[in-house]
């Protein structure tokens, strides 16, 4: 009975061993693990400080953080036969308007010499008809109202 019984504890303690064994081996020659890092809602402040998962960007024209889809002309692409999903905007000061275009990545100025005139900026021209057209070279790529 006793030798039953010690066969049974080095059995035991043989099997936990090797079990031991192979987990130390099937870690060993990968690299550790990292902490995931939680993504803190609010915490993507941009340069200017504006939140853009709150829907903020920074406006050169306000010199502040706004949601450029209030308070703003919506731009379409124009129309060509295609299907787009997203678009562009357009805010007013004076006679100053910053595009904020889904092409790039800085909001472009532009300049109008008086009322009634197109606001300009090089090959930029957003011309007031029948609502806005916008050009770049002889192009339009958006109209808006």
């Amino acid at each position: 009975m006793k030798k039953i019984f010690l066969f049974l504890i080095m059995a035991s303690a043989i099997s936990c061993g090797k079990k031991v064994s192979q987990e130390n081996t099937s870690t060993t020659g990968t690299a550790p693990k990292e902490p995931q890092k939680e993504a803190v809602v609010g915490g993507d402040s941009d340069s200017h400080g504006c939140k853009a998962s709150a829907g903020y960007t920074w406006s050169t024209l306000k010199k502040e953080c706004i949601r450029i889809f209030e308070n703003s002309t919506r731009l379409n692409h124009a129309e060509d036969g295609k299907t787009y999903s997203t678009v562009s905007y357009v805010i007013f000061d004076g006679n100053k308007a910053e595009l904020f275009l889904d092409t790039q990545k800085e909001s472009i100025i532009l300049e109008r010499k008086s009322e009634g005139d197109s606001w300009v900026n090089g090959d930029w021209q957003l011309i007031p008809w029948k609502g806005y057209v916008l050009k770049k070279g002889e192009k339009i790529l958006y109209t808006g109202e």
